[in-house]
């Protein structure tokens, strides 16, 4: 997660500059689609254990997340890993982690949610009081680490840290243990139902040459590590499994607007997943819906895809204080843009308590984020004219063409609560259980759904 920074200064005038691309509505990104061909809409949320290591790992994520989430309508989790956990020695990695991880996965599978399986860092690893790369694999060449307590993204900025990702990225033995490590944690999970890709670095940093400013080292580190970094790494896992999907992020001074200095990403099925954070409001700040800060986003965040022609899922997002005066305005501004150019998301973060938590105790939505649950496709047997949700009315209108073979089957999701389904066309709703509704077009037909609040 994006927290506040010293030198946002110099970050949010990058973010405010004007920006050349425009979003288009979405027109000419890709759309996210599954193992059929069908066109997949992810809304979801990431999953964590982050208190919990070696034999009590991933114990603080239960099956109650994944029953919960499906039942409020969502469809996809963001499912963090660490790799300290995983090979805690060179070349010894845990079976007793793998089975964990499996058994998420397993009751991804019983609620038919998708997984993401993300390879999580904050502020590097374990070396630094966090999760992540392993002791092991971190290297600082002896400079100095002083923690940040009140402010851990700060402690990216450290030289110790900094050092630390280039010599991942630029030391051979280094390099050859990351992609082991993606082979074996691919190679497990090629077949399990429930995976729909990984993601091969969570908010990825480097070393500020002196003289730079933060936007111009963050697209250098993207443009000369990142990009062959990932290049490696996706390699590695479709030699394990060449079916999912690989997801690249930015780093995060990226993902909150600064347009990316990614290269291309070599091969097929590979998503750009952007975080989406604003410095102001992660250091307490309500939502100003007058500074532009979503437009800006969009506009920058959009040029990558456009560009290289994939699909955008964004990884997390959600204040850490949601009930500002101005957060209903900035989930309902903000669910709007996702559904522009976006395949899907996934909040941050699926808990019960306070915080960024998506629920309390009881599994009731904490204040505005009720907003994120709406009507949508998860997976369309077709290709898709238009997709939009009108909160105020209550209504969501999908239109498609119909598959001219294949699969013939699209798959709605419908949150808690009352609502009307009509489909028009050829279309026929087959099937209707509680939060879902599937919808059989003749192939190649125009097709029209309507889902509307009752």
């Amino acid at each position: 997660m994006l927290r506040s920074i010293v030198t946002a200064g110099a970050l949010v005038v990058a973010l405010l500059a004007p920006t050349t691309a425009h979003a288009g509505q979405g027109q000419g990104i890709p759309r996210l689609t599954d193992r059929h061909g069908r066109t997949l809409t992810l809304h979801g949320w990431n999953i964590e254990d982050k208190a919990h290591r070696g034999d009590q790992a991933l114990t603080g994520i239960t099956e109650r997340h994944l029953r919960d989430m499906r039942a409020k309508g969502f469809d996809f989790a963001r499912l963090l890993v660490f790799w300290d956990d995983l090979e805690p020695e060179p070349g010894q990695y845990s079976q007793r982690y793998l089975r964990k991880i499996e058994r998420v996965l397993d009751w991804a599978e019983r609620y038919d949610v998708r997984v993401l399986i993300d390879a999580h860092q904050d502020v590097f690893g374990p070396a630094f009081g966090h999760r992540g790369i392993p002791e092991w694999a971190t290297r600082t060449d002896g400079l100095p680490f002083t923690p940040h307590p009140d402010d851990w993204f700060a402690e990216y900025f450290e030289p110790a840290v900094q050092r630390a990702f280039t010599h991942l990225y630029e030391d051979q033995d280094l390099r050859r243990a990351q992609s082991r490590m993606w082979r074996v944690l691919a190679g497990r999970f090629a077949h399990h139902p429930a995976v729909l890709g990984y993601d091969l670095m969570n908010e990825p940093m480097g070393e500020q040459h002196q003289g730079e400013d933060l936007p111009t080292a963050a697209r250098r580190i993207e443009r000369d590590q990142l990009t062959p970094m990932y290049n490696r790494l996706a390699d590695a896992v479709r030699s394990a499994d060449r079916d999912a999907w690989v997801f690249v992020e930015p780093t995060p001074i990226v993902g909150e607007g600064v347009p990316t200095g990614l290269g291309r990403i070599d091969g097929p099925r590979v998503v750009y997943a952007p975080h989406f954070y604003n410095t102001a409001m992660e250091a307490g700040s309500d939502y100003d819906p007058e500074a532009g800060w979503i437009e800006a986003y969009e506009r920058a965040v959009t040029q990558y895809p456009k560009e290289y022609q994939v699909p955008v899922v964004v990884g997390e997002w959600g204040p850490l204080n949601n009930s500002l005066p101005h957060m209903n305005r900035f989930y309902g501004d903000a669910m709007t843009s996702l559904g522009r150019y976006t395949s899907g998301w996934a909040g941050y973060v699926w808990c019960y308590g306070g915080g960024y938590c998506a629920v309390d105790g009881s599994g009731a939505f904490r204040t505005n984020k009720e907003l994120t649950a709406e009507p949508y496709a998860e997976s369309v047997a077709g290709t898709v004219r238009s997709a939009s949700y009108d909160a105020a009315q209550g209504v969501y209108r999908l239109a498609y063409r119909a598959a001219p073979r294949g699969h013939r089957v699209t798959e709605l999701s419908v949150p808690p609560g009352a609502w009307r389904i009509r489909s028009g066309g050829s279309a026929v709703v087959v099937r209707r259980t509680a939060g879902r509704a599937s919808v059989r077009a003749a192939a190649g037909s125009e097709v029209t759904v309507t889902v509307e609040r009752d």
